[in-house]
């Protein structure tokens, strides 16, 4: 059984635009071409791969087995051509880098900025995005290290310990609560919620009030920190976000704790398997967890 890389490349873009017609787009390819191509695919194997229907066309069982094994390939293939790549600018390495709000907020700068500062050869992508997806690039190998709260469900990931955070209440000095010394998660569920766009964050507390027999009142959930802050202030809502991130704000606001044991959080640090990073990622994962505590087992 043989596919070349452009046989992949081309089925996982039809796959993920659900079109041999915008696939054949995409790829700068006639529809004929795409057609013949995917048959010769199928005819190799000798089952079907994708199923078509009047909205396009969607993986089968076996299509399904080729997207997880083709992203593969073509990761590591993008991963080889990358740290390729660099040597030709002085670099020796590059090291894909994930992290969600929290640790962006305090704990993960000054370790960037240490590591770098070490490894004059080594360069770093950083992307920030909520815990659950960046879950998912990992175990689409879209990512060497991810940073997570223990919010998210973790999957097949191994995880370290690497911080501890707290949500905490954010308010304007004016607002009701902001007089308090801290509150009780069941205090502010009748209140408007300024809410921050993170999938893991907003269903953690959705179970949570669900407990209580409540849900929460989002007026508006936004993506950037400062406008949900600029909310605040306005009077529009009050937030909940990790301390953190309420920390960093640019704004004068009241921050108050949430009472509950479960609104401390867990940072972990994670990737699909430690022993399988590269050199150069591998760095960087024991950096962080000098002074962490203990590995455990991925959830």
């Amino acid at each position: 059984m043989r596919f070349d890389l452009t046989d992949m490349r081309l089925f996982l873009t039809v796959v993920e635009c659900g079109s041999l017609t915008q696939g054949a787009r995409v790829m700068h390819l006639a529809l004929a071409s795409v057609s013949e191509r995917i048959a010769g695919m199928e005819a190799v194997l000798g089952a079907p791969l994708l199923e078509r229907n009047r909205r396009g066309v969607r993986a089968t069982a076996a299509g399904e087995a080729l997207v997880r094994h083709a992203r593969s390939i073509l990761g590591q293939v993008e991963q080889m051509r990358g740290e390729l790549r660099t040597y030709a600018t002085g670099l020796k390495g590059r090291i894909r880098v994930m992290s969600n709000s929290a640790a962006m907020a305090s704990f993960l700068p000054p370790q960037l900025c240490r590591f770098l500062a070490a490894h004059r050869d080594l360069s770093i992508d950083l992307l920030e995005r909520p815990s659950v997806e960046i879950v998912q690039f990992l175990v689409d190998r879209r990512a060497d290290l991810g940073v997570v709260a223990d919010i998210t469900d973790l999957g097949p990931l191994q995880a370290h310990l690497i911080a501890t955070d707290r949500l905490v209440v954010v308010a304007g000095h004016t607002h009701p609560v902001a007089r308090k010394a801290s509150l009780a998660f069941a205090d502010i569920l009748g209140e408007p919620i300024v809410g921050i766009a993170d999938t893991a964050l907003e269903t953690h507390l959705a179970e949570r009030a669900s407990r209580l027999g409540r849900q929460l009142d989002y007026r508006i959930q936004l993506r950037n920190i400062d406008h949900v802050a600029m909310h605040v202030e306005a009077g529009i809502g009050i937030s909940i976000l990790s301390s953190a991130v309420a920390g960093a704000l640019r704004r004068d606001l009241a921050i108050l704790p949430l009472a509950e044991d479960w609104a401390t959080r867990r940072l972990y640090l994670c990737a699909r398997d430690f022993s399988l990073l590269t050199p150069h990622a591998g760095l960087f994962a024991k950096q962080l967890l000098q002074d962490a505590p203990p590995a455990v087992s991925g959830q």
